[in-house]
């Protein structure tokens, strides 16, 4: 039987997930509630404009929205016409009390859950699909079947997606993982879920774990991601002081097998939603359970991401005679990564705030990200906004370029050089122009780890 699915959470997670649902289980009903009306409004917007920006995203919305797929603030209805429930809600990093700056805030889940539970009149299936503190569907499970009238199976489903080419990660999965409990029941709930992927993805690549082992490998994957990020940058500062070529030494390591060239690339470092706040929870964690020594070891990729994103303004000052005071830097690019409005954790913050601790005058420019940009930053003084580069450019004593978004190598640089203050400096934090090219044309040019 083809049962209806409803995802609680309408988000960065739960949009894009159950769209590709939708897409590929034609026969299901799928359903993605949210308390924030707004956010429902833009997901049924007719002209959609969707509340997140993913390439391809709105081709699938349009292919089944309306169909299949249905988006709405009705979360009593979708818990009870619903037998499958994933939940994406947010699980932030707390900023208060025990754990404060690391443990993930689970208060959000928590009502989540209680709301579940209240609104359930049959037997259902609970899939986590946010990023959860290992054992955390023990917590779930106890909700839920507290004097339950129906059994309330509690899995374990996480996301493994890259912002920017989600789509093509949920069509094309590398793996995915499901976790349920061990027992006759538990296994027959999994293989409720597996039928669920198995219609566009190869058995093979889905993979069945315990809870426990499920809801630990989301974050460990993330670290471990991280941790090569901050490797490849801690090498990039030793790459400058010594004369190597950061881009070099990281394509001989990548053609090592045992390696792998990927998340070797050097840049201003990791940003988005994931990372830093799963890193911070696996240390946690370890704390937690005594592993300080572990925890210290992961809170070091941490440090060196930070550490990566100060020295951009420490080479910049550098340049420019030790000041920036009352000279304009433009930001190209201020999302975490291309192909997104996300800016959450993005380097670009952090970069804007040091430059203005020095009193630059600001310039952010992103195809993308602008208006999360302006609310992120709505506190600083001495900061345009500009959806146009050239724009962004004018009169500008230097570039930073924070972003690789595919069309900026492609943008005339001699026009942009014309524009700005001489000496006119670039500082390619992405290493993705072409840096000869714009010495020619007379840039001063900047590059991580060389």
């Amino acid at each position: 039987m083809n049962k209806n699915i409803v995802c609680i959470g309408a988000g960065y997670i739960g949009g894009p997930t159950m769209a590709v649902i939708a897409k590929m289980n034609p026969t299901r009903k799928v359903v993605v509630v949210d308390i924030n009306a707004e956010r429902i409004a833009a997901w049924n917007s007719a002209d959609y404009s969707l509340p997140i920006y993913e390439p391809g995203l709105v081709d699938v919305v349009k292919e089944t929205r309306g169909k299949n797929l249905f988006f709405s603030t009705d979360i009593e209805g979708a818990i009870k016409e619903c037998d499958i429930i994933f939940v994406g809600v947010n699980t932030p990093t707390k900023t208060f009390g025990r754990g404060a700056g690391m443990a993930s805030d689970l208060q959000y889940w928590e009502a989540t859950a209680r709301e579940i539970k209240k609104f359930a009149t049959s037997d259902k299936l609970v899939i986590e699909k946010s990023t959860l503190p290992v054992r955390t569907a023990a917590a779930m499970e106890a909700i839920l079947n507290d004097h339950a009238k129906y059994r309330l199976t509690v899995l374990s489903n996480p996301e493994f997606l890259a912002e920017g080419t989600a789509i093509k990660d949920l069509l094309e999965p590398d793996r995915v993982l499901i976790g349920g409990p061990t027992t006759p029941e538990g296994l027959a709930a999994v293989e409720e879920v597996v039928d669920i992927y198995a219609s566009w993805v190869p058995r093979e690549k889905i993979l069945t774990t315990n809870v426990w082992s499920a809801e630990l490998t989301k974050l460990a994957a993330n670290a471990f991601l991280a941790q090569r990020v901050s490797s490849i940058n801690a090498i990039a500062g030793l790459c400058e002081a010594t004369g190597a070529d950061v881009d070099e030494v990281a394509r001989v390591i990548g053609a090592d097998g045992r390696i792998g060239p990927k998340f070797l690339k050097a840049g201003p470092g990791f940003g988005g939603s994931c990372f830093k706040k799963d890193v911070l929870n696996l240390a946690y964690l370890c704390e937690s359970f005594g592993l300080h020594t572990a925890a210290e070891y992961w809170m070091g990729v941490i440090k060196m991401n930070e550490h990566q994103q100060e020295r951009i303004v420490t080479r910049l000052l550098k340049e420019m005679f030790n000041t920036i005071a009352n000279k304009k830097v433009a930001l190209f690019g201020f999302a975490f990564k291309a192909d997104t409005g996300d800016t959450r954790e993005t380097p670009a913050g952090t970069v804007a705030r040091n430059l203005a601790e020095e009193h630059a005058l600001i310039s952010v420019t992103d195809p993308k990200a602008l208006p999360n940009a302006k609310k992120d930053l709505a506190d600083l003084a001495n900061v345009a906004f500009e959806e146009d580069e050239y724009a962004a450019a004018t009169d500008a004593d230097a570039i930073v370029l924070m972003t690789d978004w595919r069309h900026y190598p492609a943008l005339d640089w001699k026009k942009i050089f014309s524009l700005m203050r001489k000496p006119a400096l670039v500082f390619d934090t992405r290493n993705c122009l072409d840096a000869a090219a714009l010495r020619e044309i007379g840039f001063k040019v900047m590059n991580i780890g060389k």
